[in-house]
């Protein structure tokens, strides 16, 4: 019987792939609320939803969860920036262009969830039904690069990390 050798980075790949598992899970929850609200559905439907998310004004809480997702990102976006793609560049030089793109996708990824956290702090506001509206088509739009971006840096970037052991700054 042949023994599968497992990659020691392995974990980490893992690790990563949750992490971004999160992230697109909460995309497509808080586009599909924003889609729904722009479309007027009933604030029973919206209610009904928010309330299997343990929240409880629905425009309230879309507006705060699509924030609390933006900082996330940001967050997770700058700890890549910062730590994990200095270490791939030196782990492996032939990454360069790769981590080029990376950063390029996190600068314009950085604007699309500053304009979708502009747009959500209108809900609920005077401007309620033009935010409604404007924030479904930059949920849409921030979804389209940051899913790109998401499955392009994993496939990238997966064969190095299997060769770590922990993360660089651990």
């Amino acid at each position: 019987m042949k023994e599968r050798t497992v990659a020691p980075g392995e974990h980490l790949v893992q690790e990563l792939q949750w992490i971004h598992g999160i992230l697109r899970q909460d995309l497509a929850t808080i586009r599909e609320l924003a889609a729904q609200a722009a479309g007027g559905a009933s604030a029973v439907h919206i209610t009904t939803t928010i309330r299997s998310l343990q929240t409880q004004s629905p425009l309230w809480q879309l507006r705060v969860n699509c924030l609390q997702y933006c900082q996330f990102v940001h967050h997770h976006h700058g700890l890549e920036s910062a730590m994990l793609f200095p270490a791939l560049r030196q782990a492996d030089p032939s990454l360069a262009r790769t981590v080029d793109r990376l950063e390029s996708d996190h600068r314009k990824v950085s604007d699309l969830l500053d304009t979708v956290e502009a747009i959500a702090g209108l809900l609920g506001t005077d401007q309620d039904a033009d935010a409604r509206r404007r924030l479904a088509g930059a949920l849409n739009e921030l979804g389209a690069h940051l899913l790109e971006h998401l499955d392009f840096e994993e496939r990238s970037i997966s064969p190095t990390l299997r060769s770590w052991r922990r993360w660089p700054w651990e």
